[in-house]
């Protein structure tokens, strides 16, 4: 395991007694981490894939790091996912084994695997040293070999289950950490789901890859970014809608004892980090303008992990997600294939570089069907790149590219417009079938004052006021909230439907 996670190669590393990871009142240090992986990787050695039930706590930590350790293909399950879901994934992946914390209620599809009782307290408290034998890598763990199966949201389709390969995994955390300046030292505070790439990969496993800190808040709240923040913790990682509820609270009096504690603790943060969709510009600006401190973003997805970031010592810019990572190379192409070279120029984000998966699982037509003949993967997101390399994602291709008079349409600059308007809490954007237009562009608006909200002749003067005419909403619809999946992305699908 020494290729990913050198800092628990032993229960009596030099790392052994500082904290590795944290969740609530339990903590683990890195060398009962190591035990206690080292431990459950014996058990699992023989296994050829394990389901892992990827709760918010140490369980999970110690499961995925044990899979690492065997050489043994982890597949992170949301213990929210539907029974038809779960039995797909289960049928395509085919674990023998299903690794679970021992309050887990595992549903039906579940209990027909092995099930392996992961126990963080129990791991926590063995013998450590030669108590155990000095079970390493025991598996297979050369570069392309499969570290984890993580199953895309099935947008459009069942979900399929995109094979990272512990040289993307590492090709990622190590991009990261020369773009952010990522060591030992940091500790990061999140409270995002492990069943995902942001969660999982950059949360827990960038953490141990540096020899630092994670500390989980099990579930997010404005109270706990303040505390873990103000007592040692380094940096955040959140999606949108985290940092939109601290703006929120940003935005209230100065003197109320939330609103400067929280203010005072991301002041104090060395990075403040935003993934997995947007942030909006009107959110950017009232946490710098709160704190002194700009949230940075970056830009990545299941099959490629990372592709580019807002570097710590680079130039923040609200509303881009920063040049490519060291290694990653990227480009903007047509519908027809033709690659665009102006700056400004809106086209179809494919990327190619060590942070790729090496494809579907048992799909090798939809992998076939996600690259370019010259290599490329092809995203599926919209975007511009200026002229100093800095990436603006419109959105997907398929929900927030709209087009419409001739034109094509972001539907994220428009978003942040309605935002900035003191009667919109919450907006979506998206195109409709229009017998002139070809689409017209649609707000869906969650307003301040559900009693009194901004008019739609108001928000398409906005608008056409800011940016431009043909972009103004010509459909206004007025909703009590948007829906949201697990990471807080809104699911404009549903909107559609």
């Amino acid at each position: 395991m020494t290729d990913l996670l050198p800092a628990l190669q032993s229960p009596a590393g030099p790392a052994a007694s500082r904290e590795a990871v944290r969740f609530g009142d339990l903590s683990l240090t890195y060398g009962e981490l190591a035990a206690a992986s080292i431990a459950l990787a014996a058990r699992i050695a023989d296994a050829g894939r394990v389901a892992v039930r990827a709760t918010a706590t140490p369980e999970t930590v110690i499961a995925v790091v044990a899979a690492l350790r065997a050489g043994v293909p982890a597949v992170p399950l949301n213990p929210r996912t539907g029974e038809r879901e779960l039995a797909h994934i289960l049928a395509d992946s085919e674990p023998t084994a299903v690794l679970a914390g021992p309050e887990d209620t595992l549903p039906p599809a579940l209990e027909k695997l092995r099930r392996v009782t992961v126990d963080a307290r129990a791991g926590a408290t063995d013998e450590v040293g030669e108590a155990r034998p000095a079970v390493h890598d025991v598996g297979e763990t050369g570069p392309e070999a499969p570290a984890l199966i993580v199953y895309t949201s099935g947008t459009t389709g069942p979900p399929k289950g995109a094979v990272l390969p512990r040289r993307a995994v590492a090709a990622s955390l190590d991009a990261l950490e020369d773009a952010w300046g990522w060591t030992g030292d940091d500790v990061l505070v999140h409270a995002l789901p492990l069943f995902h790439v942001h969660g999982l990969i950059l949360g827990v496993l960038g953490p141990l890859r540096r020899g630092g800190s994670v500390r989980h808040l099990g579930k997010f709240s404005v109270e706990g970014v303040a505390r873990e923040l103000g007592s040692g913790g380094t940096m955040l990682f959140g999606v949108p809608t985290m940092y939109h509820r601290l703006a929120e609270v940003l935005d209230g009096p100065a003197g109320t004892a939330e609103r400067d504690a929280l203010a005072a603790s991301l002041s104090g943060a060395r990075l403040l980090v935003s993934g997995s969709a947007a942030l909006p510009v009107h959110d950017h600006e009232r946490i710098a303008a709160a704190t002194g401190r700009r949230v940075i973003e970056r830009y990545g997805m299941t099959e490629t992990l990372m592709n580019t970031g807002i570097r710590a010592d680079g130039v923040p810019r609200p509303g881009t997600v920063g040049p490519p990572l060291a290694g990653v190379e990227l480009r903007l192409a047509e519908d027809d294939g033709a690659v665009l070279d102006e700056p400004g120029a809106i086209g179809e984000i494919q990327v190619r570089g060590p942070n790729l998966f090496t494809g579907y699982l048992n799909r090798p037509d939809a992998t076939a069907a996600a690259h370019t003949a010259d290599g490329w993967f092809r995203t599926g997101d919209v975007g511009t790149v200026d002229a100093d390399g800095y990436v603006t994602i419109v959105g997907r291709k398929a929900t927030d590219l709209i087009k419409s008079g001739g034109y094509k349409i972001g539907a994220g600059e428009i978003e942040n417009v309605l935002l900035a308007h003191p009667g919109v809490r919450e907006v979506a954007v998206t195109g409709e079938e229009d017998p002139d237009l070809g689409e017209r562009v649609v707000a869906w608006v969650v307003a301040s004052d559900p009693d009194s909200p901004p008019s739609p002749e108001e928000l398409a003067d906005r608008v056409s006021a800011e940016l431009a005419p043909h972009k103004r909403p010509r459909t206004v619809r007025y909703l009590d909230a948007l829906p949201r999946n697990d990471l807080g992305k809104i699911m404009k699908r549903s909107l559609r439907a």
